[in-house]
């Protein structure tokens, strides 16, 4: 684990009367609890697992009408000082080894550091802040929401809004982010489309989660939109399995006076709709979910009749409760033991992860704290660019020849320009690395198994050069010996000879990082189906990235967000 640690740190371096909790003092306060305090069975007409960046406004939506309990595994974002500000971004994710900490760590079997959220909000409560809608064609039919019977794009765009008047702020650039802007401009990702929260082609400032005060708003904010008499938060609360009732058949007739042409149609028009790919009904349905509380307790929640289940555990936890709970590759699941419910063999396959390749250097002037503002985006939508500056420290030695004693860490600001391979086609599986659900899965995403994603890449670090390099970028740059000016890196140098498309290659899967915009493993037309329910299971759905086949527009969670409204 210790070199794990190690590993971590240089990857981040290199870039319902009851008591609420202690601490909250947010809108949603008074209907959150820690789990232990819940009773050991209950029913509600939603159960939402994971109160996270799609699960919190989700939650809100379902509790204007219905009964809903949201189950988070983390704690509340008040807990962890570091989570509120924009100057705790790295703290956060530095310190994700504690048990409890809201940013879990985990290395890929691909040897990529990379974290999850564990909080009340989500990842959007430790990313980066970019808020960016979707690529337009996400909503085509071929897009990663393709599947989906119609998405309604007045409804689309009122949900966007929904969210916008409640955390979502224009930046204001300073020194380092207006260098990034005109430097994108002089490498030719035009034309330049000023503040706009649209995806559109060339280089614009994005909106931002980040108030002017530096003062986060994430997914929990949308919490305050909940009927406070339908919702509780219970934190804390792991959800061990999904509690799933075999349907008898012929448990979908709804009519015994129905005639065989009647039911032959709807049969079909069922099977079609839901796309079962010829099984004609539901084999089990979602009863309810077993959990743990932090005392080791285990509770029930029961669904009540009409009742659902609605999994919005990210893009790890969706895929590895549905094999917990029986529901993935017959064969696979009886290897680990686990009684087969639902034979589908998709869950777990097709993960994605964008994959990033960064530039870092120290400044030949000091320049601002800040996190991504503006972004390039070129026209063959290859890899987008972006950029972000931290104060960073770099610790010496405990003894040197001069000093006996250990030193302080020498903070120094550190510049980073990134590209990140838009809508990769290579991808992974994630596999069950025990049978307990607090453990991270094993998740494989095989960055670069597809030359195109390194043909991608290798244009994307290209750009990066060319954007380093521009006129904008030249006060930043150290004057070396011979009076020439030239930057003063962090880690990886650009490769000598950029036109050496096998060099460039190289430096692509030397330098391989993620900008944790993971999604896959419940793909929308293979694990669920149109309307995000699993196919084969009633009273069942899953409403997060998991269901992505393509992470949508730059960065994922203004889609995330909008979709659980």
């Amino acid at each position: 684990m210790g070199s794990k640690r190690s590993i971590s740190v240089a990857f981040l371096l290199l870039f319902f009367v009851i008591p609420p909790v202690e601490g909250t003092t947010t809108s949603y306060a008074d209907f959150t609890f820690d789990a232990s305090v819940l009773p050991l069975e209950a029913a509600y007409d939603y159960i939402v697992v994971g109160g996270g960046t799609a699960g919190c406004p989700l939650a809100a939506t379902l509790s204007e009408s219905h009964r809903v309990l949201v189950l988070e595994r983390g704690g509340a974002p008040e807990e962890f000082p570091s989570v509120g500000r924009q100057d705790g971004f790295l703290r956060t994710l530095l310190e994700e080894e504690a048990p409890d900490s809201p940013a879990q760590f985990f290395v890929s079997q691909d040897g990529v550091p990379n974290s999850r959220g564990r909080v009340v909000g989500g990842s959007s409560a430790i990313n980066a802040g970019f808020y960016s809608h979707a690529h337009a064609t996400f909503f085509d039919r071929c897009g990663a929401g393709g599947t989906v019977t119609a998405w309604d794009m007045a409804l689309v765009n009122e949900s966007y809004n929904w969210v916008e008047r409640a955390l979502v702020f224009r930046p204001v650039l300073r020194s380092w982010q207006e260098a990034v802007r005109d430097g994108l401009l002089e490498a030719e990702v035009t034309p330049y489309n000023g503040f706009t929260l649209e995806h559109v082609a060339g280089t614009k400032i994005g909106g931002s989660t980040f108030d002017s005060n530096g003062r986060r708003h994430s997914a929990a904010d949308l919490l305050g939109f909940a009927n406070p008499a339908n919702i509780q938060v219970a934190i804390r609360a792991t959800v061990e399995r999904i509690l799933l009732s075999p349907i008898p058949r012929g448990a979908f007739l709804l009519s015994p006076a129905l005639s065989s042409l009647t039911l032959t149609f709807w049969l079909m028009l069922y099977s079609y709709t839901v796309g079962l790919r010829g099984r004609s009904q539901n084999q089990v349905r979602a009863v309810g979910v077993e959990y743990r509380d932090r005392k080791g307790h285990r509770h029930r929640a029961m669904t009540r009749v009409g009742g659902e289940v609605i999994l919005s555990a990210g893009a790890l936890g969706s895929p590895q409760l549905l094999l917990l709970s029986g529901v993935g590759l017959r064969q696979y699941l009886s290897a680990w033991g686990i009684p087969v419910a639902l034979n589908l063999p998709d869950v777990g396959q097709h993960m994605y992860d964008n994959p990033r390749n960064g530039i870092s250097f120290v400044p030949s002037v000091r320049i601002e704290q800040s996190l991504t503002q503006v972004v390039g985006i070129p026209r063959d939508d290859a890899a987008f660019i972006e950029a972000a500056s931290n104060v960073m420290p770099f610790l010496s030695p405990s003894r040197t020849a001069f000093l006996s004693h250990p030193s302080f860490p020498l903070f120094m600001n550190v510049a980073t320009v990134m590209a990140k391979v838009a809508g990769p086609l290579s991808s992974g599986s994630l596999r069950l690395a025990s049978l307990d659900a607090r453990d991270n899965p094993l998740v494989r995403f095989n960055y670069f198994a597809r030359v195109e994603d390194l043909a991608r890449c290798v244009n994307g670090v290209r750009r990066l050069r060319d954007v380093l390099y521009g006129r904008s970028m030249a006060r930043l740059r150290m004057r070396s010996a011979r009076r020439r000016r030239d930057f003063r890196f962090v880690g990886p140098t650009l490769p000598r000879n950029m036109s050496n498309n096998v060099e460039v290659a190289r430096f692509c899967r030397r330098t391989v990082a993620t900008l944790w915009h993971y999604h896959g493993g419940c793909v929308s037309g293979k694990v669920v189906d149109g309307e995000f329910r699993v196919m084969g299971a009633a009273a069942l759905r899953v409403v997060d990235g998991s269901i992505f086949n393509v992470s949508p527009g730059t960065n994922p969670q203004a889609t995330l967000m909008m979709m659980g409204r």
